[in-house]
């Protein structure tokens, strides 16, 4: 049996690698024998791609290519992994490229709100690599949430963490309800420029 690779230059009525079958194929056979052909195929597709948006997210020349090596390692090691009735293979790739930089990112920072913006943040990216630049706006407002006076990031993270609204926020805290709407007010005029930068 003839790999997607040799399919994929051979047969012009197969489609380019840009098929989605195409893609599916060679990841099905990766997972089942290891197929370094196929592999291949997946790797000059991928590789590039994989890197570009690292690159677009903000790590260096030199991380984005020692994560684009892992993350086709990832590829390799746990095609088993990907469940072809599950979704695409290029959303499946980059998950992978995604968890990788986020792996980066918490061994270099000790910020305490990441996992928090990652979540949320998830739930609104349609592709692979809407899902690497969903991560980036999630570090953004981590970032911008880590910077703010600990009187406002506390009103933030009661209004937006624990769902709560400024009246209960003002009961909890033992505030007026101005102070509240007053330093929330302060909190997002802080916040404004980081948040705009990753609209």
């Amino acid at each position: 049996m003839r790999s997607a690779l040799n399919l994929a230059h051979n047969d012009e009525n197969i489609g380019t690698a840009d098929d989605p079958t195409l893609l599916k194929q060679a990841m099905v056979r990766v997972a089942e024998v290891q197929d370094r052909e196929s592999f291949q195929f997946l790797f000059s597709y991928f590789a590039p791609r994989v890197k570009a948006v690292l690159l677009k997210a903000g790590s260096n020349e030199s991380q984005a290519e020692d994560l684009m090596q892992d993350v086709m390692m990832t590829v390799w090691r746990k095609a088993k992994l990907y469940a072809p009735d599950r979704g695409s293979v290029n959303a499946w790739v980059f998950t992978v490229a995604r968890n990788a930089r986020i792996d980066l990112l918490r061994r270099a920072s000790s910020r305490p709100y990441d996992d928090v913006y990652e979540i949320e943040m998830e739930s609104d990216v349609a592709s692979g690599e809407d899902e690497m630049f969903a991560t980036e706006r999630a570090e953004r407002v981590s970032e911008a949430l880590s910077e703010l006076p600990e009187e406002q990031r506390q009103i933030i993270e009661l209004g937006f963490i624990e769902d709560m609204s400024q009246s209960e926020i003002a009961e909890k805290l033992g505030l007026p309800l101005g102070t509240v709407k007053s330093r929330m007010r302060l909190a997002y005029g802080k916040m404004k420029s980081k948040l705009e930068a990753v609209r």
